[in-house]
């Protein structure tokens, strides 16, 4: 698995239906999370909340914090 990491990264991700998982941190701005939860949810593709950006970019293996990732297939 891989990341797509970003709010435009994700939406993509999402758009594409490449994304088979969707991460959310609840600290980030409540415009981007709406937008990525309806998407998601208009898709059928799962989400998993994390309690603040920090703790999203941790198990993204970044050293920033993030607002949001997709979780997609290494296979294109």
């Amino acid at each position: 698995m891989a990341y797509k990491i970003g709010t435009k990264q994700t939406t993509k991700s999402v758009e594409s239906r490449q994304a088979i998982q969707v991460y959310v941190a609840r600290d980030a701005d409540s415009k981007l999370i709406r937008g990525i939860v309806a998407l998601s949810e208009k898709e059928s593709i799962p989400i998993k909340w994390f309690d603040s950006m920090a703790d999203l970019g941790k198990e993204c293996g970044i050293d920033v914090g993030a607002a949001m990732a997709a979780v997609v297939s290494d296979e294109k």
